[in-house]
């Protein structure tokens, strides 16, 4: 198949699938989501990623109508049944089906499960990245992966505008992510990244990269840092399920990183060394 896609007991390519007008995602973006990408069929931290689906999910008071183990089947099912190995698995639940109206009791009583699988494939480590900064406005649950991404279009638009890849995001000084991504600096050796407290999203890849650091004895430290540190740093990485890690070479305009290039391909083949052990089993 080219692709597979799932929705409420619905199995159908995904451009034939189609939901109900009062979906409730549809009018107040009322879910989560999560993705991953696969290779050679097999999802990578297909496990983390359901787990903080489910751990979304449970925040907004959103009952997935599946079990974990069920569902992870099925995740597993259709990367097998799709003709490229290459591709990115994606699960989401809304509230339900219900007559438009903010409160819950309008919602249906089951929420929605959405599945589908399509060709993607992972961006190459080996390039960098031009990013801007912008302030993220006062919203203080940004460690739920929730599908009401507007803020991310806005930020994602304004990066394309100035001739970039990502948008840098802070709260006054403290740098907290990217507009699709994790972030950590390197500075004198050192791997730091913001604390996954409800400021950031807790990046699946970025949780990785610690173990990774562990292992490899890279000193790590995970605390708040400034704008002024960031711009400061010896790299900038860029962190993120489809990329893994991009180091970034400007930052509004101005050069950024390139101080410690050996620290930042050492943690990038490493990366790409466990991931390619991960996607052979």
């Amino acid at each position: 198949m080219e692709n597979i896609a799932y929705y409420n007991g619905k199995i159908s390519l995904m451009e034939d699938m189609m939901s109900p007008m009062n979906e409730r995602s549809s009018y107040f973006g009322d879910g989560v989501y999560d993705a991953m990408f696969t290779v050679d069929h097999v999802p990578l931290q297909l496990d983390d990623h359901l787990r903080r689906f489910y751990r979304s999910a449970k925040k907004i008071e959103i009952d997935i109508p599946m079990p974990f183990e069920e569902l992870r089947a099925m995740v597993l099912d259709f990367c097998r049944k799709i003709d490229s190995p290459d591709a990115m698995a994606y699960v989401q639940a809304t509230r339900g089906v219900g007559m438009r109206g903010h409160a819950y009791r309008f919602a249906g009583n089951t929420p929605s499960l959405w599945v589908w699988v399509k060709p993607d494939m992972l961006d190459p480590m080996d390039t960098s990245y031009k990013a801007i900064t912008m302030e993220d406005p006062p919203y203080f649950h940004c460690d739920i992966k929730t599908i009401n991404l507007l803020p991310a279009v806005i930020y994602t638009q304004r990066a394309e505008e100035a001739g970039c890849d990502e948008t840098i995001l802070h709260r006054g000084d403290r740098v907290t992510e990217g507009a699709h991504s994790g972030l950590a600096i390197l500075k004198d050796g050192v791997f730091c990244t913001p604390p996954a407290d409800n400021l950031i999203l807790p990046s699946i890849t970025r949780k990785h990269f610690l173990t990774l650091c562990d292992k490899l004895g890279v000193p790590t430290r995970i605390a708040p840092f400034t704008v002024d540190e960031l711009k400061n740093a010896d790299e900038v990485m860029i962190l993120s399920t489809g990329t893994h890690c991009v180091g970034a070479c400007e930052l509004d305009g101005k050069p950024l990183g390139g101080k410690d290039p050996a620290l930042l391909d050492k943690l990038q083949k490493a990366y790409q060394q466990w991931f390619d052990e991960e996607t052979a089993k």
